[in-house]
C-alpha cells in the first residue's frame, strides 16, 4: 500500500485503492485465462460436490467459504440413515446451481473433523459461512425442511456477508484445456474505459454512472462490480478533511456515521485491516439501523478489496462472531 494516500488539498490518490484491489484483479485475470482455456470463469457441476478431508479442510470449506455457503455432510459407508440423506443433498446441490457448494467428510476417515464439530451421531449437517461454523440439522430430515433450511441459508449469507453464490458452466464437464476458442472483445469494453477514464480525471460522480450504465445491462459484470465499487469511495471520501473526520470518530465512539467516514478514509490509506476492524467494532456495539449502516458499509468494502484477499475472509468471519 502506498503511505501517503491524500495531498494537503484533500485530493485522493488512486494509488492506494488500486493497491487494494490488487488481490481482486489478479483473481479476474485468474478467470480471464479459464476463459481462455474453456472455462469461462465458471465451475463445472461436478465441483458443487466434493469430498473433503482434513488436510484439504482449510482450503476447500474455510477459504471457499468466503464467496460461497459451504454445507457439510458429515457421513459413513455404515450409515444407513447417510445413504437416503447424502443422494438427497446431492442433488439439491445441482438444483441450486452454485448458491451452495456440498463438501462431503466421511467421520471414519476424518475424526478430528467429527470431534471438532462436536458431533454425536451422523448423519449431521452443518453449514460454514465466511470461516464460521453452523448447525443445520441431524438425521435424514424430510426433503421439504432441508429445503427451508438451506433458502434460511442462503438468504443470510447473502444478506449479512454479501455471498451471492458461484457461477456453473454445464458445458465445462469434460472440456480439455484449450479447447475453446479466444473470448471475444466485450460488449463493454468502451464504457468501462471511459469509466476508467474518469476515474483517472477525478470526476468520481461521471465513473459512477458510466459503472451503474454497464451494470443496469450486465448485472454480473465483475469488472464493472469492482470499478463501482471503488469509483463511489472515492467519491465519498473527496473533499474530506482527514483531520477532523478522524477527530470526530475518536471523540465519539458512538457515532455511527463518523466511524463509517474513517473507515473510509482508514481503506483509502491503505490501511485495510483498521478499516474492518472499525467497522465490525462499530457493528459489535450497534443495533437495528445503526447497525445495518456500518455493515453494508462493511460489505461495500469487501467488494473494493475482494473477496479472494485473505483480509476480506478475517474479516468476514469476526463479522459473522459479532452478528451471531
Amino acid at each position: 500500500m502506498q503511505p501517503r494516500n491524500m495531498s494537503m488539498s484533500g485530493v485522493v490518490d488512486l494509488a492506494a485503492v488500486k493497491a487494494a484491489g490488487e488481490a481482486k484483479a489478479k483473481a479476474e485475470q485468474a478467470r480471464a485465462e479459464a476463459a481462455r482455456q474453456g472455462g469461462g470463469g465458471a465451475v463445472a457441476p461436478s465441483s458443487l460436490v466434493i469430498d473433503v478431508d482434513e488436510a484439504g479442510f482449510e482450503g476447500d470449506v474455510l477459504q471457499r467459504s468466503a464467496e460461497v455457503p459451504v454445507v457439510i455432510d458429515f457421513w459413513a459407508e455404515w450409515c444407513e440413515p447417510c445413504k437416503q440423506l447424502s443422494p438427497l443433498l446431492e442433488r439439491l446441490a445441482a438444483e441450486y446451481n452454485g448458491r451452495f457448494v456440498l463438501a462431503k467428510i466421511d467421520v471414519d476417515a476424518n475424526q478430528m473433523l467429527m470431534q471438532q464439530f462436536g458431533i454425536q451421531g451422523i448423519p449431521a449437517v452443518f453449514a460454514v459461512v465466511a470461516g464460521q461454523a453452523l448447525p443445520l440439522f441431524q438425521g435424514a430430515a424430510p426433503e421439504a425442511q432441508i429445503r427451508q433450511t438451506l433458502d434460511q441459508l442462503i438468504q443470510v449469507a447473502e444478506q449479512r456477508f454479501g455471498l451471492t453464490g458461484i457461477a456453473v458452466d454445464p458445458e465445462a464437464e469434460g472440456e480439455p484445456a484449450g479447447a475453446a476458442a479466444p473470448a471475444p472483445a466485450g460488449p463493454y469494453d468502451a464504457a468501462l474505459a471511459a469509466a476508467v477514464q474518469a476515474l483517472d480525471a477525478g470526476d468520481f460522480g461521471g465513473a459512477v454512472q458510466a459503472y451503474k450504465n454497464v451494470l443496469s445491462d450486465d448485472p454480473g459484470n465483475t469488472e464493472a462490480k469492482l470499478g463501482l465499487a471503488q469509483a463511489e469511495l472515492l467519491r465519498r471520501v473527496q473533499g474530506m478533511d482527514p483531520q477532523q473526520v478522524r477527530k470526530e470518530a475518536a471523540d465519539d465512539p458512538a457515532d455511527v456515521s463518523a466511524q463509517v467516514r474513517a473507515a473510509d478514509l482508514d481503506l483509502v490509506g491503505g490501511h485495510v485491516e483498521d478499516a474492518f476492524g472499525r467497522l465490525v467494532e462499530t457493528v459489535r456495539r450497534t443495533a437495528g439501523e445503526d447497525r445495518d449502516t456500518a455493515r453494508l458499509r462493511l460489505l461495500e468494502l469487501f467488494e473494493v478489496v475482494g473477496a479472494e484477499d485473505p483480509r476480506v475472509t478475517a474479516a468476514r468471519s469476526a463479522l459473522a462472531r459479532v452478528l451471531f
